[in-house]
């Protein structure tokens, strides 16, 4: 099975948990556990591979120019944790059939969990960057969903919430680490990145990517000072607790530092940095776990203790301890989430996860009795399970680390086996109680199957570990290590009396004493002093938010003008400093002759332009002067011989001034004074800094000689796409795509003014627009005659022109949406000559339905090329003879020019005619004529036809 099968195959399989559901809880179970069953057999079908030691890859070309490649590959050690997210994920599926209520709605949590499980498995499968990247937000996204399961819960929904918080900034922080490490490398791919150690580890910019990556990895694994957002993750159900907590979302810290460690290990901020933070956790979380009286509360600090332990190991650089950290891995992924189910089976049954409420269940609930005691005398690393095995290897190599560390690593051990002797004796031991919540007993199979099953692989590993993952050990280290050769270690029970066993007996012995004195220390540790995590995260945060808010509230008054002088003036001032910092270098390219009517042109363009800064107050006239500057710009196009550009620009002018005509029509006439002088005055300057800004840098470009793309354009204008017009060309095929975004934009434009102005017209809105008919003054001729008589013979003429346009604009100038506008503004003379209501009656075809009509038309263009093997909007061309017409070009980009001719129109048409008609409402006095050309005559006076009231 393909890697990136394998890897959707969780995200695919999200979609039916919601169908199932409907079929009985059983068939939403099976199916989202046939999922990750396919899912898990796709991956142990590599595993042969995997073990003679070869890569498997999946390669796929996504964003080749940005390095962002759909690139997949499987390792050991992605292999691992692969089997580690699918398998146990498989186990959780199960139990969480049984786990969740009738009330909890098991569709939304089978459907986040399998968004979380390919998040996993898409992160330990990556073989870029960014696409790890991209899964590792998205665990961040899919946990906080699961954490938050339980809405009804203030504690879920803080839980998630802090841990999303945590999580994201750190994930923020890898996004920059990894980002500088693929710079450094020259690629964005892990394997080759893996294959660049000298070349990473000898850049200046070693120390901030490894700083940036370990807060991502840090954050993740809870490890100090992060730690405290897991334990608040609790609230939780149990399913979710034994699988982000246990198994996946915190190991994916881990594995991070274990896939980089051939590149970032080895040097001295690394040790410091991992393994410190390492011990530290280890310790802290150790002790801290020993006084929780919650059953999670205390798995989940030896959660953070043993995520501690594993940090620790990587940290100290040397093969033999990743050989351990790999091993703790699989060990601790085992015991683990068989503890938090069986925790989840107490609470389930007693309904109470309180430990000084429990005790005496060993007779109660025999069953979860044995699975949880084994389990956890193997978190405690007691012989003969398989944490005991991983346990003495850390304390062998913390002894020949440093004193300090053989100090630190006992002490750990000893809280361990503390809090695991006390999860056995404080729950299963002591006499029956007579006030349970409720009545405990064993569940059903189905509940405790998978913890079962789990702790049997805690046995044997325990007695078997080379059988069991001897081979799966050591093909996982050599992944991480990138080592041919390991150095000896040895996976047994008995290494003889050395260091690491006497640490052991120390830890066991003394953990023991701690568990006889536990309510005499327990008063003290209540007692004592001593900082909250989250105390100091909520302080943090509500700091953060105030401090956030007098920023907010200072900089976003609601004034644009203040929006833009910051904007405009952050702008000049960066651009300034840029130029005046760098050496500037004169263009070479040479100056053109100023000729009598380019300087006509530009004084006439100056003129108006001015003019509109100095007048803009008088609404009217700005819209005036507007029109003015845009003719003179389609003059300066003809004249700089870009014809397409001159007619596109006059046909917007028109249709975009009578637009603006009809808006006006309900504001009032001047603008009012808001700004102060002194205010003006700081415009002013930002406004002349910007303009000097853009006016120097369009002559620094102007002065180079031309590096652009446009000379394909030109050279395969008519070869690739069929015409003589490039600019046509380039917007219906060889750039069509922007151009079906952009219609698409302009077709939502156009029904939003419409859905804009039906809300408007309702209610109060519509009786103010009524109210302001006296504000008007009203003309005697509404509908002057020589107008209606002009433009209805102007219609079939500038319809044939539209068509004309658009036939010939391939080749010649013209096109599509110049034709859209040509029929536009004839079409909406009709409005202003005849009026709003002689129009529409007229009106055969819905604008609403002509932009949908014009996007299909193009959409369907563009997938026509799929058919014959094309990308999308792939044009080609012919020439067609039709007796008694000569031969002539038909391009397929026709049928897309359509498209846009059609969405163009409708848009403007329904834009322009929703205006008009909220100005046909606010202005009811006036009489609406049937036809303005219908006259009759009475006593020799002419006047209109017979009126009705609106």
């Amino acid at each position: 099975m393909s890697l990136a099968l394998i890897a959707a195959l969780p995200f695919l399989g999200a979609l039916l948990p919601g169908l199932m559901l409907r079929a009985g809880r059983n068939a939403c179970a099976t199916a989202t556990g046939a999922v990750t069953l396919l899912a898990l057999l796709g991956l142990l079908s590599h595993l042969p591979a995997v073990l003679r030691g070869e890569m498997v890859q999946a390669r796929f070309e996504w964003l080749p120019a940005l390095g962002l490649n759909a690139n997949f590959f499987l390792d050991g050690l992605g292999f691992m944790f692969a089997g580690l997210i699918l398998g146990i994920g498989l186990l959780i599926i199960i139990y969480a059939r049984f786990y969740l209520s009738k009330n909890d709605p098991m569709d939304q949590f089978y459907t986040y969990l399998l968004l979380f499980q390919g998040a996993m498995v898409g992160i330990v499968l990556s073989d870029n960057i960014l696409l790890l990247l991209i899964f590792w937000e998205l665990t961040s996204l899919s946990s906080f969903l699961l954490i938050g399961y339980w809405k009804h819960l203030p504690e879920g929904r803080q839980g998630a919430r802090m841990a999303l918080t945590v999580t994201g900034m750190g994930g923020l922080a890898l996004i920059g680490g990894m980002l500088i490490l693929g710079n450094i490398a020259g690629s964005y791919d892990l394997t080759v990145i893996l294959e660049n150690r000298e070349a990473i580890q000898e850049s200046d910019l070693y120390v901030p990517a490894l700083l940036l990556i370990l807060l991502g990895a840090f954050t993740k694994s809870a490890q100090f000072p992060f730690h405290f957002w897991l334990p608040h993750a609790m609230a939780a159900p149990t399913p979710v607790s034994a699988y982000l907590h246990s198994a996946t979302m915190v190991k994916a810290g881990l594995f991070l530092m274990a896939r980089l460690w051939p590149v970032l290990s080895g040097t001295d901020l690394w040790f410091y940095l991992v393994a410190g933070a390492g011990l530290i956790t280890m310790t802290l979380g150790a002790v801290i776990a020993l006084f929780k009286d919650d059953l999670k509360g205390l798995l989940a600090f030896s959660t953070v203790s043993h995520l501690g332990l594993i940090t620790m190991l990587l940290g100290m650089g040397t093969e033999v301890a990743a050989v351990v950290a790999v091993f703790h891995i699989i060990n601790h992924a085992t015991f683990k989430a068989a503890l938090f189910m069986t925790a989840g089976i107490i609470d389930h049954e007693a309904h109470t996860r309180d430990i000084k409420r429990l005790g005496g269940l060993r007779l109660l609930m025999p069953v979860t009795f044995i699975i949880g005691t084994i389990a956890a005398f193997s978190m405690a690393g007691l012989p003969p399970f398989n944490g005991f095995l991983s346990k003495e290897m850390m304390l062998h190599e913390a002894a020949h680390t440093s004193t300090l560390f053989m100090v630190m690593a006992t002490v750990a051990a000893t809280f361990s086996v503390a809090y695991s002797l006390r999860f056995v004796f404080h729950v299963f031991f002591g006499p029956k109680r007579d006030d349970y919540p409720a009545k405990p007993h064993d569940p059903g199979f189905g509940m405790w199957a998978a913890p079962a099953l789990l702790v049997g692989l805690v046995i044997a590993i325990g007695l078997f570990p080379k059988t069991i993952v001897g081979a799966l050990v050591a093909t996982v280290s050599k992944a991480v290590t990138q080592a041919d050769e390991l150095p000896y270690y040895s996976l047994a029970l008995w290494h003889g009396v050395n260091a690491a066993l006497i640490m052991s007996i120390i830890a066991v012995a003394t953990g023991a004493v701690l568990l006889l004195l536990h309510k005499a220390l327990d008063r003290a540790w209540i007692a004592a002093p001593r900082p909250e995590a989250k105390a100091i995260f909520d302080a943090l945060l509500a700091a953060i938010t105030r401090t956030a808010t007098r920023v907010t509230d200072a900089l976003h008054d609601g004034a644009m003008s203040r929006y833009l002088a910051i904007f405009t003036a952050a702008c000049v001032v960066i651009v300034a400093g840029a130029f005046f910092t760098a050496d500037y270098v004169q263009g070479t390219r040479p100056m053109l002759p100023m000729t009598v009517p380019a300087l006509v042109g530009f004084v006439l363009i100056m003129v108006p332009t001015l003019a509109l800064a100095l007048l803009h107050r008088n609404r009217y006239l700005s819209l005036v002067l507007m029109g003015v500057v845009g003719l003179l710009l389609s003059v300066g196009f003809a004249y700089l011989s870009a014809p397409d550009l001159a007619m596109t620009q006059l046909s917007v002018e028109v249709v975009t001034i009578i637009l603006l005509l009809l808006a006006l029509y309900f504001l009032p006439k001047e603008t009012p004074v808001e700004s102060s002088p002194a205010r003006r005055w700081r415009d002013g300057v930002i406004g002349a800094g910007a303009g000097l800004g853009i006016g120097g840098l369009i002559y620094a470009l102007l002065r180079r000689e031309p590096d652009n793309i446009g000379w394909y354009f030109l050279e395969n204008s008519y070869t690739g796409g069929g015409g003589n017009n490039v600019v046509n060309v380039i917007l219906v095929d060889f750039r069509g795509f922007d151009t079906f975004g952009e219609i698409i934009v302009l077709g939502v434009a156009g029904i939003a003014i419409f859905a804009m102005v039906a809300a408007v017209l309702r209610g109060a809105g519509g009786k103010r627009l009524r109210a302001m008919a006296a504000e008007h003054v009203k003309i005697g001729d509404r509908h002057p005659l020589m107008m209606v008589v002009a433009t209805r013979a102007v219609l079939p003429i500038a319809l044939v022109v539209g068509v004309y346009i658009f036939w010939r604009g391939h080749s010649f100038p013209g096109g599509g949406f110049i034709a859209g506008l040509v029929v536009a503004v004839a079409v909406l003379m009709q409005y202003m000559a005849s009026g709003l209501e002689w129009a529409q009656a007229r009106q055969r075809v819905a604008y609403h339905g002509m932009i949908a009509v014009g996007i299909l038309t193009a959409a369907f263009t563009g997938i026509a090329s799929w058919f014959f093997g094309y990308p999308f909007l792939k044009s080609t061309f012919g020439y067609v003879t039709i007796p008694p017409l000569s031969k002539f070009e038909v391009a397929s980009a026709m049928a897309f020019d359509v498209g846009v001719f059609l969405t163009v129109l409708g848009a403007v048409m329904l834009a322009l005619a929703e205006l008009s008609r909220m100005g046909r409402v606010s202005d009811p006095d006036v009489p609406i004529n049937t036809d303005p050309m219908d006259i009759v005559t009475d006593g020799g006076a002419i006047r209109p036809a017979a009126t009705k009231d609106s």
